[in-house]
């Protein structure tokens, strides 16, 4: 694996683990309110109204997050590179593109959108460089 890859090996790798880090939040810890409240509802009651919503979208995150993993593994792999390359780059593309309906949907949570779309985007763009170079 070449430097480019690896480069964009670690800011996938990045993202798997803040995807990995707000299915925590969303599915396991959402009962906190320093949990619920960094994701911007006012109230307990707030909170519990949108309990399903953030259980079942923590797994969307959980589910990127193996995607990601099992690219970067199969990355690892000299016989299945291609297909780790290719896991990897869908899995990135699809936080980016979940950020990008965050952020169209709701400006206010920019923030929130660049943490989760950042890190996939510049391992899509080094991975993507690494084939050009390759």
């Amino acid at each position: 694996m070449d430097a480019l890859a690896i480069v964009g090996s670690i800011f996938i790798f990045v993202a798997a683990l803040i995807h990995l880090l707000i299915f925590v939040m969303e599915s396991v810890l959402w009962a906190r309110p320093v949990v619920w409240k960094r994701f911007g509802l006012a109230t307990q009651e707030h909170a519990e109204i949108v309990k399903p919503m953030a259980f079942n979208q923590g797994f969307y995150n959980v589910f990127l997050a193996i995607g990601a993993g099992l690219g970067l593994v199969l990355l690892g792999s000299t016989t299945l590179f291609q297909a780790g390359l290719a896991l990897s780059i869908f899995a990135a593309g699809s936080m980016v593109l979940a950020a990008t309906v965050l952020i169209a949907s709701s400006p206010k949570l920019a923030r929130a959108a660049i943490i989760q779309g950042l890190a996939p985007v510049v391992g899509i763009v080094f991975l993507v460089l690494s084939i050009v170079a390759g």
